[in-house]
């Protein structure tokens, strides 16, 4: 029998995370299907955006989706994430491209051994310093070192954009009550996580199993955003009120999505979680297609992973 509508992709066919626009937010509007197009329409008109290439959609308040856009946006692997007003809230999200579970194997095994989750928590704490030596510095030094680092960071963007600050200031249940420059940070860092999350998923990995930041569903996609806040949502949140901005969170995030096209964050994200995750040994390149075959196996004491899909009745005696 023949089934009606469009033809699921192929997964070689379907665009690689790294090689996608990272994020798009809607809110008022309607999602809907105009074949392998997600479109979004309000009092404005209609706009039609390519399934295969996008990253995450963003969807703000009042926006309605229709159970054909969800179907699209799964079978091309976009990753789907429900914000708050103006997208500083993080809610849910749908399922991720992924096939394979290689990278989230090698995730929990490295999370689940101390050692193994200091060697990554370390190597990202390096990403950080690339000029210094830290392989003799403890976790709380390197805590100390971190947080010395970002306040630096804050005082140089604002002497440079000429923004008073003072601290950082966030109550997520009160967004409008913070001044301008604290608004477009929180509204900048979430725009990053929501791209974070969606390459992290998209590679079969798990954003609750972080390796400096732990007892959150999402202490994994924190712990790789962190590595680039430096380079995009900092700088960018102080241009952003430097400039004299009206609609700070509108504006944030337009110039956030700026930033990741122009510094090429998603192929960079993309081979950076690879790159921390699966050992040297592996074989693999970390810029590979990262989303593996569509095959499920059988777990085998021996380390042999086995074909699921067979009875073994015959191939092992087994009395009932």
């Amino acid at each position: 029998m023949k089934i009606p509508g469009v033809r699921p992709p192929e997964l070689p066919d379907l665009v690689r995370a790294q090689d996608r626009i990272s994020f798009i937010y809607q809110e008022r509007c309607v999602i809907h299907r105009d074949s392998n197009a997600i479109t979004a329409t309000d009092a404005k008109g209609t706009v039609h955006i390519a399934a295969a290439s996008l990253g995450v959609l963003l969807l703000g308040p009042g926006t309605t989706v229709t159970h054909q856009a969800m179907m699209l946006l799964a079978d091309n692997g976009a990753t789907v994430v429900w914000v708050g007003e103006q997208g500083v809230r993080y809610y849910a999200h749908g399922r991720s491209l992924a096939r394979s579970s290689r990278l989230l194997v090698a995730q929990a095994a490295a999370v689940s051994h101390r050692d193994r989750r200091l060697t990554v928590a370390r190597a990202m704490y390096d990403m950080r310093f690339p000029d210094e030596d830290t392989d003799k510095l403890t976790m709380q030094q390197l805590r100390g070192r971190e947080g010395a680092r970002v306040r630096r960071i804050y005082r140089e963007h604002a002497r440079r954009t000429k923004v008073t600050w003072t601290h950082r200031d966030y109550d997520p249940e009160n967004f409008a009550g913070s001044d301008p420059i604290n608004q477009a940070l929180s509204a900048a860092h979430v725009c990053l996580y929501g791209v974070v999350h969606a390459v992290i998923v998209a590679l079969g990995a798990a954003p609750g199993l972080g390796f400096i930041h732990t007892g959150h569903e999402r202490s994994f996609v924190y712990d790789i955003a962190d590595l680039y806040k430096a380079e995009v949502s900092i700088p960018v949140a102080f241009d952003v009120v430097a400039g004299g901005s009206i609609d700070v969170p509108a504006d944030t995030r337009r110039a956030v999505r700026d930033k990741l096209f122009e510094l090429n964050l998603l192929d960079r994200c993309a081979y950076d979680v690879r790159r921390l995750l699966l050992p040297p040994s592996a074989g693999d390149e970390p810029d590979g297609h990262a989303f593996g075959e569509d095959v499920v196996n059988l777990w085998d004491e021996s380390g042999v992973e086995m074909p699921s899909g067979i009875n073994y009745a015959d191939e092992y005696e087994v009395d009932f």
